[in-house]
């Protein structure tokens, strides 16, 4: 069942994008869920606008791979199967260990500060409850890292594979277990970029990213490929 959603309006942005970022963000955060019908109708109504916005922002879901089209039913929010997930992470080691790679030669003073303010962040929102300002903080350290490589199709690439695994990495943040093991990865990898020592920050990367993918798998009940 759809929950309300509110249309989050930006006077900077045509009203065709605010619409997707509107329906994104409500597939990222939950409030539409794996397998549920995105009827253009519907959806007009409850945002206050026309339906060809709306079929523009669903048209740019399906390439971001949120949206796919089924015969007979429509539009539905993509459900990712374990193996899709377990393709998506094994890319995102790879692309995030190039990162840090390229962070370590080209990281600035003023993007290490921001890499700290991410995850402390991260931390005062573990501590506070708020998982939501958990994620999107956990979202904005590792955007300072791809950021700083200065590879403009890298950070792209990067951002669409974060998209996709968004929603799960917030659904695993309810498991207080791992939170200590984030937070200590988080300050680990940060160290290792102000020494500029690129094999440490790779290695941490991909412990990081490798105990994300376990917790992920161990946590939540995703269907196999059919």
């Amino acid at each position: 069942m759809t929950q309300t959603i509110q249309l989050e309006m930006n006077d900077y942005l045509p009203l065709r994008d605010v619409v997707f970022q509107t329906l994104r963000q409500a597939i990222l955060r939950g409030k539409l869920e794996p397998g549920e019908r995105l009827m253009e109708l519907h959806l007009a109504d409850m945002l206050g606008v026309s339906r060809t916005p709306v079929r523009e922002a669903i048209r740019k879901l399906e390439l971001e791979g949120l949206v796919i089209t089924i015969p007979r039913r429509g539009a539905v929010v993509a459900q990712i199967t374990r193996t899709d997930l377990e393709d998506v992470l094994e890319v995102r080691c790879a692309l995030e260990e190039l990162a840090v790679r390229k962070a370590c030669q080209k990281m600035t003073p003023e993007q290490l500060i921001l890499l700290k303010q991410a995850a402390s962040r991260f931390e005062k929102g573990i501590a506070a409850g708020d998982l939501m300002e958990s994620a999107q903080a956990d979202v904005d350290f590792h955007e300072v890292i791809s950021d700083a490589t200065g590879n403009r199709r890298l950070i792209q690439i990067l951002n669409n594979i974060r998209s996709q695994v968004y929603r799960y990495r917030l659904e695993n943040l309810k498991n207080k277990a791992s939170h200590p093991d984030l937070i200590r990865e988080h300050t680990r990898l940060i160290e290792a970029l102000e020494r500029h020592d690129e094999e440490e920050a790779a290695r941490f990367i991909r412990v990081h990213i490798e105990n994300q993918r376990m917790a992920i798998m161990e946590n939540l009940q995703l269907p196999d490929e059919k």
